[in-house]
């Protein structure tokens, strides 16, 4: 399952994600989407957990999570149009 991670402070790296969302199953990709001039992060990211529930326990224990003063936002990712 892929989730969405927004609203996240510009300094969350994809090793502190990957732990974040580690603590509720396997975790396939994390990857923070950077900004290509700044090279710095836009402030949300995409993890993939193979493990449907798994991801649902994780969205639902993370969702409106503070992670170094942002109140993060959590939720499955919209399949690509």
């Amino acid at each position: 399952m892929k989730i969405l991670a927004r609203n996240l402070s510009r300094e969350t790296t994809e090793a502190e994600l990957r732990a974040m969302f580690e603590a509720f199953g396997l975790v396939e990709a994390c990857t923070v989407v950077m900004d290509k001039e700044t090279g710095k992060s836009k402030g949300f990211a995409f993890i993939e957990m193979p493990k449907h529930m798994d991801a649902k326990t994780a969205i639902k224990r993370l969702n409106n999570t503070s992670v170094k003063g942002s109140t993060i936002r959590v939720k499955s990712a919209e399949p690509a149009q």
